[in-house]
């Protein structure tokens, strides 16, 4: 069964925080993919991931492109697995029930939903979207940041 994360962004945006979450991935050997629900949303992803750092590489590509299945991270706008990823991260609006639905071919080990809290759209769909996650029968985990900005699991 999938484990399915919430992950509630309130001390560092997504910018500063997603990178953390797809290193913590790769360290555990395990692909990602990352969706949001625009194209406009994974080239500007992918641009900051290129430069979040000076000490840092992230390798990563587009899932449109040729040697998307040879990256450990693919940005995509669409519910593909061109990587065989076992890790799925959504941002920005992106919806769990594709990747987990009886319509999923091979659901990932692990489904993270980042939302941004103060943001008040993400924060409702975030919260409907636990609701039917639990209606269908599964157990998600709830993670904010500490004053330090590092995830603790809160339920």
């Amino acid at each position: 069964m999938t484990e399915i994360r919430f992950y509630h962004l309130e001390r560092r945006g997504l910018e500063k925080a997603l990178p953390g979450l797809l290193e913590q991935a790769l360290a555990e050997n395990a692909r990602v993919v990352v969706q949001a629900q625009s194209r406009e949303a994974i080239e500007a992803l992918d641009e900051h991931l290129w430069t979040y750092s000076d000490e840092s590489f992230l390798p990563h590509g587009l899932a449109s492109a040729q040697d998307a299945n040879a990256q450990p991270v693919v940005l995509a706008d669409d519910d593909s697995n061109p990587n065989g990823a076992t890790w799925r991260i959504l941002i920005g609006g992106a919806r769990l029930a594709a990747a987990i639905g009886a319509g999923a071919t091979r659901p990932p080990a692990v489904l993270i939903l980042l939302f941004d809290g103060a943001d008040a759209q993400e924060l409702a769909a975030a919260r409907e979207q636990w609701r039917e996650i639990e209606v269908a029968g599964h157990k998600p985990s709830y993670w904010r940041q500490d004053d330090a900005g590092e995830w603790r699991q809160k339920r």
